[in-house]
């Protein structure tokens, strides 16, 4: 666990980085000083776009830097990676004045969010330029931001050696000993005792130990928020054996996990008030003597018998223990994290999540927020007549359909099975992972859709 607090420091001085838009621009330049006119023009500087500009004795006068709009969440675009080291401090021009405070925390929370690097495994002394404050309130909220979303990512980029779920619990305790919060584990063996016997099933296989990870944290009398995310720490697809293109990049399946982890990050440093508990059902889905085989039926927490058609459809297996248990508590809303199928991704592609809900006024605001701070999410139905592909001959249900249509929306309705309260519930199918590079999101682990969450629950708990 990193904390990111080295990007910032609180202080009045430091280089300005004159930040407008395109508008804004060609009146300032037109009133600015003819050494700053000629050296923009001698630059052939087109807007939008970042120029540094010198002092007449050749040092950092200041940063230009100018966007198409003002109010786009990753206005700093790549200024950390741009800047050479030193101290910055931003001068916001702009004509409405009433938008100062969230252009300027968007700024500082995509300052963070581009300095981003993953170096665990690699030598980097390269000093990074720092952006500096005077309202230590502005950056604290910052703060939260960026170190939970670069929680996300570092928890989704390491490999899995180093992220086996005895790792992820190293990981929650560190989140509960910065937070005050409790946790318990439940570990191999005894899943069956304490009634687990789909995350068993599905991380036996592995010699590392299946587990279910629980953080609990804030007054028991508050509201209860109850968030599961996905804990598959490699998925090979079991039996199903993926394909080697396939497999390449599944440290990343407990990016579920990762994003519950990061929303209770967000949850505990903002200290929200609601009664928080995660539950992180942790496993590797390997190859062994006794790993699950297609045909085979399995038991749930919740009685349910489950036909396996897929070994590779594994997660929704340790999910629908983890979702009952959260649905028996019956808690004022159920939050689930998974990077849960590929047809998510056929049906939305890599960049947005896709968002099913059995509450449609709640998701419709989740999308509203989302269009409006680019952190977009999209909600796909749950479509009952899909049930019909989930039918088995000799179970309650399989865990996947043969058939290779509408899969994000099965396993949806598969998960639906297990809540027989119906709690208020969400469920994100999440990429977890840029494939490309874009400003504040460089490639690799990524958080998707957590700031439009968080959002959402401080308008309904704050």
């Amino acid at each position: 666990m990193r904390i990111h607090n080295q990007l910032f420091k609180i202080s009045q001085q430091g280089t300005p980085i004159l930040v407008m838009d395109t508008d804004h621009f060609a009146r300032w330049q037109a009133h600015t000083d003819a050494p700053t006119r000629n050296w923009i023009s001698s630059n052939r500087f087109e807007a939008p776009g970042t120029l540094l500009i010198p002092a007449s004795d050749g040092s950092l006068k200041l940063v230009l830097h100018v966007v198409k709009e003002l109010e786009h969440y990753f206005i700093a675009g790549e200024l950390p990676s741009k800047l050479p080291a030193g101290e910055y401090s931003l001068d916001l021009r702009l004509d409405r004045e009433d938008a100062r405070q969230a252009i300027s925390r968007n700024f500082f929370e995509s300052w963070g969010l581009a300095a981003y690097r993953y170096d665990r495994y690699t030598k980097n002394d390269k000093a990074m330029p720092v952006l500096v404050c005077d309202d230590e309130n502005v950056l604290q909220q910052a703060l939260h931001t960026v170190n939970a979303i670069s929680f996300v990512r570092d928890l989704v980029n390491a490999p899995a050696n180093d992220m086996m779920p005895e790792h992820m619990a190293e990981e929650v305790a560190l989140l509960a000993e910065l937070f005050s919060a409790d946790t318990r584990h439940v570990i191999g063996d005894d899943l069956l005792a304490a009634n687990y016997p789909a995350i068993h099933t599905v991380g036996r296989a592995s010699v590392h130990a299946p587990r279910l990870i629980e953080l609990c944290w804030g007054d028991e009398k508050a509201p209860k928020l109850t968030l599961v995310g996905k804990g598959v720490c490699f998925d090979s697809g079991g039996l199903d054996l993926k394909p080697a293109q396939y497999m390449r990049q599944m440290k990343k399946d407990m990016g579920g996990a990762a994003h519950a982890l990061g929303l209770a990050w967000l949850i505990m440093a903002h200290n929200l008030p609601v009664r928080l508990r995660v539950l992180i059902p942790a496993v590797e889905n390997a190859v062994s003597g006794n790993a699950f085989r297609p045909g085979d039926v399995i038991k749930t927490r919740a009685g349910i018998s489950v036909e396996i058609d897929n070994t590779d459809a594994e997660g929704r297996l340790v999910l629908c223990d983890a979702l009952h248990d959260a649905d028996q508590e019956k808690p004022d809303l159920i939050i689930d994290f998974a990077t849960l199928t590929g047809a998510a991704r056929v049906a939305l592609g890599t960049e947005l999540p896709a968002l099913f809900s059995n509450d449609d006024t709640l998701a419709r605001e989740l999308m509203e927020i989302g269009s409006s701070n680019a952190d977009p999410v999209w909600q796909l139905p749950l479509f009952s007549a899909y049930e019909e592909s989930l039918k088995s001959d000799i179970a309650d249900t399989l865990n996947s359909s043969a058939n290779p249509y509408g899969g994000a929306i099965t396993a949806a309705l598969y998960l639906q099975k297990f809540l027989p309260n119906q709690s208020p519930w969400l469920h994100f199918d999440v990429m977890a992972w840029n494939l490309r590079k874009q400003p504040g999101r460089p490639i690799g682990g990524e958080a998707m859709g957590l700031r439009t969450v968080f959002t959402s629950l401080q308008r309904r708990f704050a």
